[in-house]
């Protein structure tokens, strides 16, 4: 039996603002085996960073956790003081920002900077430090490090200095690896880079992975599971087969249906309409229900359960029931089904 090396339960976190709480994270759950990737998905503002920081303890100060457990290894790291969050972050769980220009500090070499954790957290003089730096830098595929180490992050292109900020993740051998949109800055060809480099150095050092993204194509070849989040809740669980293919909640049907592909027709993109709610006072009942052209009546009155598809995939939709009329998803999703079916066939 594989052992998880992550158990999310029941967590909720609100922010103190001047208009009142924001209820940003609500109920989420969710597990990471070891050496698994888990890819989390969803619109911005669904709460997929905010889960992510709180994974760091990097949440801001207006943040407030009222209920909820985080079992790393079977700690639970809410109850951490700083002291012991600073041993545990960067060295057993590490993060690769979004923004690597200001992941990076601009006064820093780079040697250095990879060097830092090494130092930190292995006990490493500066000299071995920056020996492995120079290891690391190689591993990520950053060409001549002997000369590029002494280099500052402006003198780098992006593709570059998201490399930096992986081999700074990296560089403690973490046994977790938070990615928040870590290709969303960059073009498609890096993107793909990106996205190998991080696969081949999982495999290498045994990491679990919990990738961060707003595009499902992204995560197609990549991930072995995705947890679809809505308006600060998990609202579709399951393989990545399981909701590329066989996807149950109508707000996974329209990220997919959304996703642009070399045999889209028209020239204009579907889109998912409507505006996810307002988190100061989250809707009764479903909080997809305004945007689903497929709610039924008790959407807006009660709040739906998960709903177990499979023992691996589950969904938060009173489509579910047995007692809702039979839908289905767009011919757009059918096809994409077929094609995706044709690519696996062939290879």
């Amino acid at each position: 039996m594989t052992e998880n090396i992550l158990e999310v339960k029941n967590l909720h976190v609100n922010f103190h603002t001047y208009a009142g709480e924001v209820k940003a994270i609500r109920d989420v759950n969710f597990t990471l085996e070891k050496g698994q990737t888990l890819a989390i998905v969803g619109e911005s503002g669904s709460g997929k960073s905010v889960t992510t920081k709180t994974l760091m303890g990097l949440n801001a100060k207006n943040a407030l956790i009222p209920e909820g457990q985080l079992l790393f290894k079977g700690n639970d790291l809410l109850k951490l003081s700083e002291t012991e969050w600073q041993k545990i972050r960067g060295n057993e769980i590490s993060m690769i920002f979004q923004d690597p220009m200001t992941s990076l500090d601009p006064t820093m070499r780079i040697g250095n900077q990879i060097a830092e954790p090494l130092m930190k957290h292995k006990g490493m003089n500066k000299k071995e430090a920056l020996a492995r730096a120079l290891e690391l830098m190689t591993q990520v595929g950053i060409p001549e490090p002997e000369i590029h180490i002494k280099d500052y992050p402006h003198q780098w292109s992006g593709g570059m200095r998201q490399r930096a900020v992986i081999a700074i993740a990296l560089a403690a051998e973490p046994e977790i690896l938070i990615a928040d949109e870590p290709t969303t800055a960059l073009d498609v060809t890096i993107q793909a880079q990106i996205m190998a480099l991080m696969s081949e150095l999982q495999q290498r050092i045994s990491s679990s992975i919990i990738f961060i993204t707003h595009d499902l194509g992204v995560v197609a070849g990549f991930a072995d599971k995705v947890a679809v989040m809505y308006a600060g809740e998990i609202v579709e669980y399951g393989t990545v087969e399981e909701i590329f293919y066989n996807p149950q909640h109508p707000y996974t049907w329209g990220l997919l249906d959304s996703m642009p592909t070399v045999d889209t027709e028209s020239e204009r993109l579907v889109s998912i309409q409507g505006t996810p709610p307002d988190l100061l006072n989250p809707p009764k009942g479903d909080a997809f229900a305004a945007r689903n052209k497929f709610a039924l009546a008790i959407d807006s009155e009660e709040e739906p359960p998960f709903f177990k598809v499979s023992e691996t995939h589950a969904a938060k939709t009173w489509l579910l029931d047995e007692r809702a009329p039979k839908v289905e998803p767009s011919e757009n999703i059918k096809h994409r089904w077929a094609r995706w079916a044709e690519m696996e066939g062939a290879k």
